[in-house]
């Protein structure tokens, strides 16, 4: 992969460089796997792996890099150092243990330079753009599925639906969004209603659903390695359930309220970005959106993240980010209002700023 025309050539430095991360390997060398280093010398690029990986390596793994096999990667990688006389290496060291960077330290000097590879990708190339779109729209097209087999049910007056729980609710998400182990999530969905609903990072339960009440959905696939990631708060009522996040009506009084204003402060927030306004911006716009509506102290995290071959990337939306939006840039706007042992209500969607400054909803 390696898109160096789009890369943020600015913010490095030009010095051989290891990494160890599999989005790091695949953005690379086009191949990754959960045992690889990536090495480039200056002289030389390698892909290290261990004997069950070299195949698949070979096969995979682009032209210009050379695959070596090893038990020892770090090992590996110190011969391979000395070899092409590297004096000095960059590497994130967020992402090596102690041990793995003194090994590294008795042959060559080490520039540790934190989140090295995100800022590299923090710009997509037209081509990652379009892995994101696809990604982006068979996670839309998941959702509505999902939604679609609960409302079926819910029509038909089933009983059993008033024992549907949580982790059921979760397994079926993950068989939908995965069309049966087609494709990888970008991370463990979210499953989430009434109370639990008011933990961002709810985990499911054994907790039931409530007719009349809320489900709160956060899920993405992959495509090309390429993340997605999307929230829905939906009314989870007997006549069925929707996917518009602009009709959402539910019973609940408070609910109802809250689903508006966060409804405003994405709208607000998306309304807003443009090549060259401060990616804080945003969050303070959506911010004070909710504060405005005595909400504010239950709007506990960012307003968002980059989104790409990890499903948390830079740029970072929160309101202390100043740096411009540029093109190419793609991440989240995922307003919430949280109130604990009650319920949460969080909607989310993606947005990709193309290269030729257009704003694209996803």
């Amino acid at each position: 992969m390696g898109y160096s025309k789009f890369a943020n050539r600015d913010y490095l430095p030009k010095l051989p460089v290891i990494l160890n991360r599999e989005s790091e390997l695949l953005y690379e060398t086009g191949w990754s796997c959960d045992n690889g280093l990536f090495l480039d010398t200056g002289k030389n690029r390698y892909f290290i792996t261990d004997g069950r990986y070299i195949t698949a390596a070979k096969e995979q793994v682009s032209e210009t890099t050379i695959v070596v096999e090893a038990r020892d990667l770090v090992k590996k990688a110190r011969e391979l150092l000395l070899r092409d006389r590297v004096k000095r290496v960059l590497l994130d060291p967020t992402g090596w243990n102690l041990f793995q960077l003194e090994q590294l330290e008795r042959v060559v000097k080490i520039r540790k330079f934190p989140n090295y590879s995100q800022l590299k990708r923090k710009i997509k190339s037209p081509e990652e753009l379009e892995f994101i779109r696809k990604s982006a729209k068979e996670n839309r097209e998941g959702f509505k599925r999902f939604l679609h087999g609960l409302e079926k049910e819910l029509k038909k007056g089933k009983r059993e639906v008033e024992e549907w729980n949580e982790i059921e609710l979760a397994y079926r998400f993950k068989e939908v969004l995965t069309n049966r182990g087609r494709r990888e999530l970008s991370f463990n969905p979210i499953v989430a209603v009434g109370e639990n609903s008011a933990k961002p990072h709810a985990v499911p339960t054994i907790k039931k659903v409530e007719i009349g009440g809320l489900l709160l959905l956060d899920g993405g696939i992959k495509y090309r390695g390429y993340c997605s990631d999307r929230t829905r708060t939906i009314a989870f009522n007997r006549e069925g359930v929707g996917d518009d996040k602009f009709n959402q009506q539910f019973q609940n009084g408070l609910i109802n309220k809250i689903y508006n204003v966060v409804k405003e402060a994405q709208l607000r927030a998306i309304d807003r970005i443009k090549v060259g306004v401060e990616v804080g911006e945003l969050d303070r716009i959506a911010r004070q959106v909710i504060t405005d509506a005595g909400f504010g102290d239950y709007f506990v995290h960012s307003l968002g993240h980059g989104v790409g071959l990890d499903i948390h990337e830079l740029p970072i939306v929160n309101w202390k980010n100043r740096e411009p939006i540029r093109e190419g840039m793609v991440f989240t706007i995922e307003p919430g209002i949280y109130l604990p042992g009650q319920f949460g209500i969080r909607i989310e969607d993606m947005v990709i700023v193309n290269h030729r400054g257009g704003i694209e909803v996803i």
